[in-house]
């Protein structure tokens, strides 16, 4: 038996695999429900270059960017999630967010947070869509990863 198409082949799905999943993008699901999220529903102005490549690689390009985060991102968070979480994220009505507790553990990841921000959860968290744009979020995310007091091996977005 000619094993020569069957190592050209092999070769080719060891190439080909890796290429393909640089091009898929993350899929982004509801904290509660599980369904896919619909962009369509975020709020204009937010399809930044950074929120593409957050769909590609489901890290927050903003993380450690202590200008962004600093700057719009706590300005953002003190307007839109201060009410609830506190000025410094230490929890009011809603949980404290700069622990490592989690209600949804995904949060440990950019991607959870991201959910739980676009769509919403529990209780009464609601979606935030309609108040911030895609790329708020992650700057809101940002700012939120840069006061993290908790274990830092807990701390699925730093890996």
């Amino acid at each position: 038996m000619n094993k020569k198409p069957l190592v050209i082949a092999a070769l080719t799905l060891a190439i080909a695999v890796p290429a393909l999943e640089t091009w898929a993008e993350v899929t982004f699901r509801n904290a509660v429900t599980g369904e896919v999220l619909d962009f369509s529903f975020a709020k204009a102005g937010g399809d930044s270059e950074a929120f593409k490549k957050f769909k590609e690689t489901g890290k927050n390009p903003y993380n450690g960017n202590k200008e962004i985060a600093e700057g719009k991102g706590h300005s953002l968070y003190l307007s839109a999630c201060s009410g609830c979480h506190g000025h410094e994220a230490e929890g009011k009505i809603g949980p404290g967010l700069a622990d490592d507790y989690w209600t949804y553990p995904r949060a440990t990841m950019d991607v959870g947070l991201f959910e739980i921000l676009f769509g919403g959860a529990q209780g009464s968290m609601g979606p935030q869509y309609g108040n911030l744009n895609t790329d708020e979020m992650l700057q809101v995310m940002a700012w939120l990863r840069s006061v993290y007091k908790g274990d830092p091996a807990k701390a699925d977005w730093l890996k």
